[in-house]
């Protein structure tokens, strides 16, 4: 799915239809000590089962993709979020 860089959209802030730079969100950096970690990497110690039950070895096809929309205005950002795409998301430049 090839999406342009830049899109004109309604801006909630500005309450308008603006100019904005599109970029992909991507997934944040894990925190390895936040307190369910700790939590989970505590009740794990020891004898006895898992502390949680195991995940379903359920495979999706596809991912959902969410845009950051950046309004060249006010330079606030909000996301649009598109179903499951078969393809893969590229930013294209357009002349």
């Amino acid at each position: 799915m090839k999406v342009p860089e830049k899109v004109m959209a309604h801006c909630p802030f500005c309450n308008a239809h603006t100019e904005h730079v599109v970029t992909l969100n991507r997934k944040g950096e894990v925190r390895h000590n936040s307190e369910g970690t700790r939590k989970f990497r505590e009740i794990k110690k020891g004898y006895g089962g898992m502390a949680r039950t195991p995940k379903k070895p359920v495979f999706k096809t596809a991912k959902r993709v969410t845009l950051i929309l950046k309004c060249k205005v006010c330079s606030k950002k909000h996301q649009k979020v598109y179903d499951r795409t078969k393809k893969t998301t590229e930013i294209v430049k357009v002349d």
